[in-house]
């Protein structure tokens, strides 16, 4: 019985990736079906290719991919046949003048715009495999195009039926995992202000925080595009992507101006009113969290800004006593960057809180979101 039950749990632990597997691979099935009933060339082998490659873990995901890599065949494939009707090439320094005059600018368009990063793969198909099939370029080029586009709808039809993984409930919990990171990373930011902290384990933690953010940006895109195909119209994330990004920039100022200790008087005196602060903060962050994941109310942030209250009547004290006067004009460029960076945060916060109720009221009424 324990061993079953930790066979359960390791397909819990997996059961995304698993079911990613059972969609990719009956994506692929369902691909050489539709190839084999057309009687593409090769088996459909770029139906079936086109089916894996542009099945991804969310919905979101599988329709860009979709979308990238059909504008890229089309706009390959359109291009070799010009090239290929216009420049006879049947001996081999011929096909290579003409892969050269098709790969190259299509490579150049790739680098402007990622929808083409599979034009010039596109485009040596439709020359030189086409050739070897004896199909003219058109043919060659109306083949390749009808395969990806049946391959990508198979993906995307799947990734819809089969056990759909939503890109918006993936950047919900992305998100809750950032406001807990960004929770546990705020004391650690305030407390080197006033102690000699080693700097190495919060520089990966703002490192790891950075990647969460950006990666979330991208699951709020694919959300986004699942709205398309959607029958529920769920909060549109981009707005709470935006809210996320500018509380990440206040940890970089709070982080630069927390590069080092503060003088030791001046440190001591912050203590007192940065410790309630930090914790304020990250009871805040933490309850964001919880809310988000249970699309309730969020906490109210009075605590935090009654704590930078606080804070700021504090370094009121410390100007009127003419402390500041002795300190290094850097150390007093950080003080007064580390209070405008606080104030920052907390107007983000309230931000923030506005986002997480906008998904609280869709949760209430998803009609309305």
């Amino acid at each position: 019985m324990s061993a079953l039950a930790a066979f359960r749990d390791q397909v819990r632990a997996y059961g995304p990736q698993l079911r990613y597997g059972l969609r990719v691979t009956v994506a692929g099935l369902l691909a050489f079906a539709a190839a084999r009933s057309f009687d593409f060339p090769l088996h459909g082998l770029w139906t079936v290719l086109t089916a894996i490659v542009v099945s991804q873990v969310s919905v979101g995901g599988s329709l860009r991919a979709t979308l990238e890599y059909n504008i890229g065949t089309l706009g390959g494939a359109v291009y070799a046949v010009a090239i290929g009707l216009a420049i006879p090439h049947r001996s081999p320094v011929a096909q290579a003048l003409v892969l050269a005059l098709s790969v190259g600018p299509l490579a150049f368009a790739a680098a402007l715009d990622p929808r083409f990063r599979v034009a010039p793969f596109s485009a040596v198909l439709v020359l030189l495999i086409g050739g070897e099939l004896g199909e003219s370029p058109i043919v060659s080029a109306i083949t390749r195009v009808l395969e990806v586009a049946i391959g990508g709808a198979v993906a995307v039809v799947v990734s819809l039926v089969v056990l759909p993984e939503r890109a918006h409930g993936m950047s919900l919990e992305a998100a809750c995992r950032i406001l807990n990171q960004m929770a546990d990373l705020l004391p650690r930011l305030l407390a080197r202000l006033s102690r000699d902290i080693e700097a190495v384990p919060i520089a990966l933690a703002q490192n790891k925080l950075t990647e969460a953010v950006s990666a979330f940006q991208g699951l709020a895109d694919e959300a986004k595009r699942e709205r398309i195909v959607s029958f529920v119209r769920a909060p549109d994330p981009a707005p709470l992507a935006r809210t996320l990004l500018r509380i990440r920039n206040d940890y970089v100022m709070i982080g630069r101006a927390a590069v080092e200790p503060l003088p030791e008087a001046i440190a001591q005196r912050l203590v007192s009113p940065l410790a309630p602060f930090g914790e304020a903060a990250s009871a805040f962050l933490r309850g964001s969290a919880d809310a988000l994941a249970g699309r309730r109310s969020p906490p109210t942030v009075a605590p935090a800004v009654s704590a930078l209250g606080a804070y700021n009547a504090k370094i009121a004290a410390i100007r009127n006593e003419g402390l500041t006067r002795a300190m290094a004009t850097a150390d007093v460029e950080r003080l007064f960057a580390l209070g405008f960076a606080l104030e920052q945060l907390c107007r983000d916060f309230s931000d923030l809180a506005q986002r997480l109720q906008e998904h609280a009221d869709s949760g209430r009424n998803p009609s309305r979101a």
